[in-house]
């Protein structure tokens, strides 16, 4: 049986929303398999080995594109990504599967934004950005204290492998474990593990294992 450490008065880390956000840390297995030449698919796990969310998209593509889905099919989010820029660029939209592009361009409907912290950086550092309606529609997580083009979030990665820690200034939100193989790397499989502590997002920590993962893609 697992025994749960409930926290309470900790604030509330919501970006895609706040049923992704439990009081308590929270153990995640991520799998990652590459379906022929051109698909790519993540599933998370929770401990009892239940499936909570799918990622879809193709691989070795000029415009990354990955949709994020419950087990259900519903989309929560969509993310496309530039990866053969200097800084690695992805955007996330909520819900929407395919935006068009006036509604990509509308503030409105974009969450955050994440770019590499270095364009020729050897370990896996990122800046997340939220965007400004986001941060105007939830006022908890607007930090009054925050220089003006300072990023929101931080990724501090590894110089060895794809493991990382997520920041919110001082304080840890995940921690993120690359289970790395030989054999897993020949059969196109990855494994993560993750522990998202209590009330932060972890569909959002899930997508910038996402980027991460990709950013590593040749």
């Amino acid at each position: 049986m697992e025994i749960r450490e409930w926290e309470y008065g900790v604030p509330q880390v919501s970006v895609i929303g706040d049923g992704y956000c439990f009081p308590y840390c929270k153990e995640l297995v991520v799998k990652k398999k590459i379906k022929g030449l051109s698909n790519a698919q993540f599933e998370v796990f929770d401990p009892c080995g239940n499936v909570i969310l799918h990622v879809e998209g193709g691989v070795w593509n000029y415009r990354m594109k990955r949709v994020f889905r419950e087990p259900s099919g519903f989309p929560i989010l969509t993310m496309y990504g530039k990866t053969i820029t200097l800084w690695h660029k992805w955007r996330a939209y909520i819900n929407e599967e395919s935006p068009s592009s006036e509604r990509m361009n509308d503030n409105n409907n974009l969450l955050f934004t994440v770019k590499q912290s270095h364009p020729l950086q050897i370990k896996k550092d990122l800046n997340v950005y939220l965007s400004d309606h986001h941060i105007l529609s939830n006022g908890n997580m607007n930090n009054p204290t925050k220089k003006i083009g300072a990023p929101d979030f931080n990724v501090i990665g590894s110089y060895t492998s794809l493991s990382f820690k997520v920041y919110k200034g001082h304080r840890i939100l995940a921690e993120v474990k690359h289970n790395f193989t030989l054999e897993s790397f020949y059969k196109g499989k990855e494994r993560y593990t993750i522990k998202v502590y209590p009330e932060v997002d972890y569909a959002f920590i899930i997508a910038l294992l996402v980027i991460i993962d990709e950013n590593d893609t040749p």
